[in-house]
């Protein structure tokens, strides 16, 4: 079974058990999934552990508890990082964390996207670009922004299979294809 089709299985069933208590047990659910999904790629070595046969799952039920004493997890995500480790499927936590998140954000209605920029965007600037997509898609939108310097400049917007490619770099590889076609 494929890594994204185990993920998205456990979101959904911790998905579901969440939902049984509400929005803010779901909300607390995923600032928990978050945590601990920042934890393990802040970490190379915890991730590594996590993927080792070598400890035991009273070794790796040890590190997670002291990781939800640092983090004050609810009990949800406590017991889901339990049963996690004995099926031995704790590296699969960042994917369920962000299936988690998409799954939250869909029954919010809010849409997820990236947004990349030639230069760092001010939080003035950034700001004002996602209240006018915002505006243009009538849903609320969370961006993820990203520097790529190779685009020149303007932006390349990605919201779910869509993509609004309005960078320099792209608007000059169309006008060299116009010059070679003779147009």
């Amino acid at each position: 079974m494929s890594g994204n089709v185990t993920a998205r299985r456990y979101a959904r069933a911790l998905f579901s058990v969440g939902a049984r208590e509400g929005r803010e047990a779901l909300e607390k659910i995923a600032a928990d999934l978050r945590a601990l999904r920042a934890s393990m790629e802040a970490s190379e070595e915890l991730s590594r552990f996590y993927l080792s046969p070598a400890f035991s799952v009273e070794e790796k039920e040890r590190v997670i508890k002291a990781l939800a004493e640092i983090y004050e997890l609810g009990e949800h995500a406590r017991n889901f990082c339990r049963l996690l480790s004995e099926n031995g499927r704790l590296a699969c936590l960042p994917g369920i964390a962000e299936i988690f998140d998409a799954m939250l954000d869909a029954e919010n209605g809010v849409l997820r996207g990236e947004l990349t920029t030639a230069v760092e965007l001010d939080e003035n600037r950034l700001k004002n670009i996602l209240n006018q997509l915002e505006k243009q898609i009538k849903r609320g939108l969370t961006l993820r922004c990203k520097v790529d310097s190779s685009i020149l400049g303007g932006v390349i917007l990605k919201v779910g299979d869509q993509v609004l490619d309005a960078s320099l770099r792209a608007q000059l590889s169309v006008l060299k294809e116009q010059i070679t076609r003779g147009e």
